[in-house]
């Protein structure tokens, strides 16, 4: 068997999905993007394809290690989510072919299904009790907030008393047991950061992911030592090795990589392996598509220190589009009081509607994050 095609698409809300087809008519779905920057990835992966057209596709990690080390350059956003939606194919195509599930091939499943969260409040968040409330009546058992708007460097204190007041709103309208993720998103600099890191303890978040921006983790070292709750982030970083210093200086609890932007299922399972190491807990980013969404489940499938996670039906973001949209069987994504069970069909466990893809990709997308800017017209973190 040898790869013969790459098909790429981009479809609303902000999706690039690839299909990579074969000799022999067995075939795989992968989502390579980087939210705001589809039409950069989209080239990536026509660049690499170089390399795959004409190899045996069931070597997917001779494949990664070709994809990874030929170029010379490596690592970055854009050549790690082109790897990343090529791997997701690539384990898809063979678990096809083979007539078995992903986690299967990865050494078989230790749950049965994964519990998972929404996002509530949007970007500026707002009415977070309310759209809490309603994520604990529909059966979700955590949810995540954006913890802020934007903040200066050096900012007022009411600022941090205000998103203090929204989680407590939060905790109020949900009660002790529930969950509650807060996303900084990399708003928060250091000098902010140490109060209000310190003044969200009483409300016990189930984390605060990207409590500042991933240039600057070091400092979590010298602001974050003795809380008494756990920090996360990965999101922006896309490499193993990214994770490895990391976990090495014992700076966080919980590992967020994105199986589109980490290098897939192949570099996925090595973060995982690598945090259980350190003892550290596994919750896969997810704020995109179907493919996506599969793929993280059959990492969190097959290891133990995964504890959630994340998607984004309904997300402020997915306009025009959603995640189940794309799916022939929509159910193979179903979330029941608050879980997912993890896909058993074949590869990936889910199949996409191509007619759709097609239907869709002739409307396609421009999506970039909004662009923020501070009172003196500076540039503030989105």
């Amino acid at each position: 068997m040898k790869i013969t095609r790459l098909k790429t698409w981009q479809v609303p809300p902000r999706w690039l999905f690839l299909k990579i087809e074969t000799d022999e008519g067995a075939y795989g779905w992968g989502e390579p993007v980087v939210e705001g920057r589809a039409a950069t990835v989209e080239a990536a992966v026509h660049e690499l394809s170089d390399y795959l057209v004409g190899q045996d596709p069931h070597r997917i990690e001779h494949l990664w290690n070709t994809l990874y080390r030929a170029g010379f350059y490596r690592g970055g956003p854009i050549l790690m989510s082109a790897i990343a939606g090529i791997d997701q194919a690539l384990w898809d195509l063979k678990g096809r072919d083979l007539g078995v599930p992903v986690h299967q091939l990865l050494g078989g499943r230790v749950r049965d299904r994964m519990r998972m969260y929404a996002w509530t409040g949007g970007d500026r968040p707002q009415d977070v009790g309310a759209g809490a409330r309603t994520l604990v009546d529909q059966g979700f058992t955590a949810f995540k907030m954006n913890g802020t708007p934007e903040l200066a460097i050096v900012d007022s204190h009411r600022k941090i008393d205000e998103a203090v007041a929204r989680v407590a709103e939060a905790r109020d309208a949900v009660g002790p047991d529930v969950g509650i993720g807060i996303d900084f998103h990399g708003r928060v600099h250091r000098p902010m950061a140490k109060a209000l890191l310190r003044e969200l303890e009483p409300y016990h978040p189930m984390f605060v992911e990207e409590p500042v921006a991933p240039e600057h983790l070091p400092c979590l070292t010298n602001i974050a030592g003795g809380l008494g709750y756990p920090l996360a982030t990965g999101e922006r970083l896309h490499t193993r090795f990214e994770f490895r210093d990391l976990l090495a200086q014992g700076m966080i609890d919980v590992v967020q990589p994105d199986l589109s932007h980490c290098g897939g299922i192949s570099e996925g399972m090595k973060i995982a392996s690598l945090a259980s190491c350190h003892d550290v807990a596994l919750a896969p980013h997810c704020p995109l598509g179907p493919l996506t969404l599969a793929a993280s489940l059959h990492v969190d499938a097959v290891n133990h220190n995964a504890f959630i996670q994340e998607q984004s039906m309904g997300i402020h973001y997915n306009r025009d589009n959603d995640v189940l949209d794309y799916l022939v069987d929509k159910s193979a994504l179903a979330i029941e009081d608050g879980f997912c069970a993890i896909p058993e069909g074949p590869g990936l466990g889910v199949e996409i509607d191509e007619a759709f893809v097609e239907e869709r990709a002739r409307v396609g997308h421009r999506w970039r994050n909004p662009v923020w800017t501070h009172e003196d017209g500076s540039i503030a973190e989105w």
